[in-house]
């Protein structure tokens, strides 16, 4: 009985073992040579798949490549509800030195009066400190950093949406970057409240 259980370990060993093009016999191949589901495409016609394979002079690459684990069978799943496409709304990626590429940028909220009161508590969260009530640069700050400009000085009041938003996200001189404590949207509401105190 001995005899034969060597006999046996020793064929499946001979078995095991790869020669030039035999890779030899693998215990469980899949684990080794998985199958990937094509992502870019949707076949879920068993029939016309399998009327393919036979006949692969007609086969142009199309046959049944659907994920049976998936709802749907679906091979790539939608995107959660509610995900924004990338590069047309955020992120922004504007590059802090190119500031007339940003002064060219318009707001994607249309103006009303929710959008300028939630600006202005925006505003007097994370402004008022430095540019003070009414932009004058007179806040607690400001007066202590000295030099922030008041918005409807020379050099500030005639500064477009994208200039105004674009220093909100990166800062400029002595003002620090925002970009990552203020979400995008906000910062347009921001935007929105800081031109009315342009026009003071």
């Amino acid at each position: 009985m001995k005899k034969i259980k060597i006999l046996l370990i020793c064929l499946f060993i001979s078995a095991c073992a790869a020669k030039d093009d035999y890779p030899g016999v693998e215990y469980a191949p899949n684990m080794y040579h998985s199958v990937p589901y094509e992502p870019l495409s949707q076949v879920k016609d068993k029939e016309i798949g399998s009327w393919l394979d036979s006949n692969p002079e007609d086969n142009h690459g199309e046959f049944y490549n659907s994920n049976p684990y998936n709802n749907y069978e679906m091979t790539m799943r939608e995107p959660v509800p509610g995900t924004v496409k990338r590069g047309n709304y955020l992120p922004y990626r504007i590059p802090k030195d190119s500031i007339d590429l940003a002064s060219k940028l318009k707001s994607p909220l249309e103006d009303s009066e929710e959008v300028l009161k939630q600006g202005k508590v925006f505003y007097t969260r994370y402004c008022i400190h430095c540019h003070g009530e009414k932009g004058m640069g007179d806040g607690l700050v400001g007066v202590v950093y000295k030099g922030v400009t008041a918005y409807n000085s020379r050099a500030v009041k005639d500064k477009t949406e994208g200039d105004i938003f674009h220093t909100i996200t990166h800062g400029k001189g002595r003002m620090w970057a925002h970009g990552s404590q203020i979400s995008i949207e906000d910062r347009w509401k921001i935007v929105k409240y800081v031109q009315t105190l342009q026009k003071q």
